[in-house]
């Protein structure tokens, strides 16, 4: 039984595994080797010269800077306000409380495309448009409702005693917030990160719509636009894809069973 489940699982992880492998060979390929051989034949000769191409003239590490600089910034601010408000909703008694947590996980429900006129028009009246702000702003308004969906799952598992002994000891609500209760968070936090990270990296409409200046662009709305500059050069595209995608890859890899942990670490109430 058990050769019959892992027999399963490796026909699924080739599968899963085989567009990144499509996408290494393709990007090590000029047009007459994608177009006249096989799929996943070996590039014969291996053309590097598509990655020089991608970060000289293509000049996509700008494009990969702004992308790390706003990932990196939605990813802290959606942590520190998730955990804060989470730990405000769940262990905080005022009157609106359930109703607050409500109202933020009402936020799932709201389609993306719904918002991007309001928002345009809002980013263009305040003057933040084609700047970092106008996708670190919205990418973490739509990032909280499922990080407090995680968190406050979480925290409905941790004993009050924990908080009831820190306050006996002398320590003030932020105190225990912050010594206590954010070292427990590890699992949760590593979660949102993730989820976090995957969506705002990989983020197009926002991105193509809030940032219209070259200096300002996103690493999918570069790759997007270098297939209208060389269309019929698709070494280089392909080397700006696998570019593009390896940090997520990288990042699920290492951290997807935090992932997991973190998904489960509420379902049950201990």
């Amino acid at each position: 039984m058990k050769i019959i489940k892992y027999a399963i699982l490796n026909v699924f992880l080739i599968i899963q595994l085989m567009p990144l492998v499509w996408l290494f060979l393709f990007s090590l390929k000029d047009n007459n080797q994608i177009f006249n051989r096989p799929a996943f034949s070996l590039p014969a000769p291996f053309v590097f010269e598509n990655y020089t191409r991608v970060f000289q003239n293509l000049k996509i590490h700008i494009y990969l800077f702004n992308s790390v600089i706003v990932t990196v910034m939605t990813m802290l601010v959606t942590l520190l306000f998730a955990t804060m408000a989470a730990y405000a909703c769940t262990r905080m008694r005022f009157k609106y409380g359930k109703a607050l947590i409500m109202v933020f996980l009402a936020g799932i429900m709201i389609p993306v495309h719904a918002s991007l006129l309001p928002l345009f028009i809002l980013f263009k009246n305040i003057g933040i448009l084609n700047t970092r702000w106008s996708l670190i702003i919205p990418y973490t308004a739509f990032a909280l409702p499922v990080a407090l969906f995680i968190m406050t799952g979480f925290l409905k598992t941790l004993p009050v005693e924990l908080e009831e002994a820190a306050c006996i000891d002398g320590c003030n609500i932020y105190q225990v917030f912050f010594r206590v209760i954010l070292p427990l968070l590890k699992i949760p936090l590593s979660t949102i990160a993730i989820f976090t990270f995957i969506n705002a990296w990989n983020e197009l409409m926002f991105a193509l719509t809030f940032t219209t200046e070259a200096g300002m662009k996103t690493l999918p709305v570069a790759v997007m636009s270098f297939q209208g500059i060389y269309m019929t050069d698709w070494g280089p595209i392909g080397a700006a894809m696998l570019v593009a995608t390896a940090p997520t890859f990288l990042i699920y890899l290492f951290l997807s069973e935090q992932m997991q942990k973190g998904m489960l670490a509420g379902a049950v109430k201990g």
